[in-house]
């Protein structure tokens, strides 16, 4: 059992690695935290497992469980916070993003109050 641990354990910080890597190698501030978030989550979630899986004597799988559920919800929705602050600060895509979706939303949101101003108006 402490072999396959080990396993899982190394299988997580390769992943840990990958992501970090991530961060140097994306084009702009979006791609980096894609890149960040999804690889530390998922090497984060396999580096718990495998301690779990090695020293399962000491660790107890109430622990393990309740922070794998942390790290799986909190990772994604702190990630997704920052990228919409960035965007609303008007940091800037890189030029190799093909498509913005928030943009196009955002421009239909101004749209629609305008309307209401203008109907206000009347």
């Amino acid at each position: 059992m402490e072999l396959a641990g080990a396993i899982v354990t190394l299988l997580g910080s390769l992943f840990l690695f990958l992501g970090a890597l991530g961060l140097f190698r994306m084009p702009d501030i979006y791609n980096r935290m894609q890149a960040g978030t999804k690889a530390t989550t998922m090497g984060t979630l396999l580096f718990i497992a495998g301690l779990a899986m090695g020293f399962h004597e000491t660790i107890g799988a109430s622990k393990v469980i309740i922070i794998i559920l942390f790290v799986i919800f909190t990772n994604p929705l702190s990630s997704h916070a920052l990228a919409r602050a960035a965007h609303k600060a008007g940091i800037p895509l890189a030029k190799e993003t093909v498509k913005d979706d928030l943009a196009a939303d955002e421009e239909n949101e101004e749209g629609a109050m305008k309307g209401t101003q203008e109907g206000e108006e009347l």
